[in-house]
């Protein structure tokens, strides 16, 4: 591989390669339809997402603790007393969740081939490892990562410790992803690079500022700027 400032890198997942976040704002939307005769849409919303907050410690990120969050969520706002009925459309809709074909998104697949031509590229997610696999083995872009981690949280500790093995230290690393908190922070603060590609649907507790005055960070507007902003940092 050719001496290059840049030699590694990392691509975030869900809602950077494939689409994500819009099927929970589907259930979500389900949900408060459910929800409906006993709380109000933005209440509820309210009493969710603190519920996720709540939840993030004991089961991650991912379909399953969405799912638990949203049966709490019930059992709260109806005194317990929410019907048989909803908590089974509940886990029939987080089954659902679980089973929807993958979706990439625009300049995905071109993205990752373009730059594992020239770099060893990762692929570093959160969430439920055996939903995360599956959505890995259905995109097809599995053969093109020289190494997959999934991992309970990113923080700049895991991008140190990534980047160290599979690369050659996160200083020569950049991390591409949709979200400012999770794939762009926390790489930067490690002395790598931060490509945010935002994208219009963002779970609002990965909501961040973006840096100031920081020359390791970059926005895309997707990500067909990639393979030439690659380049240009050989």
């Amino acid at each position: 591989m050719p001496a290059k400032n840049i030699t590694t890198v990392g691509f975030d997942a869900d809602d950077t390669l494939w689409h994500n976040e819009k099927f929970f704002r589907l259930t979500q939307a389900r949900f408060a339809d459910l929800l409906r005769p006993y709380a109000e849409a933005e209440a509820l919303d309210a009493r969710l997402e603190a519920a996720e907050r709540r939840n993030l410690g004991r089961y991650g990120f991912g379909i399953k603790g969405f799912v638990l969050s949203m049966i709490e969520t019930a059992l709260d706002v109806t005194e317990d007393r929410v019907p048989a009925s909803v908590i089974r459309a509940l886990i029939d809709a987080g089954h659902e969740m679980l089973e929807h074909p993958i979706e990439l998104l625009p300049h995905a697949r071109e993205a990752v081939e373009a730059a594992a031509e020239t770099h060893r590229v990762l692929l570093i997610t959160k969430g439920d490892l055996i939903d995360q696999e599956r959505k890995l083995a259905q995109s097809g872009l599995g053969e093109l990562f020289a190494a997959v981690e999934i991992v309970s949280d990113k923080q700049t500790a895991q991008y140190t410790r990534i980047f160290d093995r599979h690369g050659d230290g996160a200083a020569r690393g950049v991390m591409v992803g949709n979200s400012m908190k999770s794939d762009v922070l926390p790489m930067i603060d490690a002395g790598g690079w931060g490509v945010f590609v935002p994208q219009d649907l963002a779970w609002h507790l990965e909501h961040a500022d973006a840096p100031e005055n920081q020359p390791r960070f970059i926005e895309m507007t997707d990500l067909s700027e990639l393979p030439d902003w690659l380049a240009q940092q050989g």
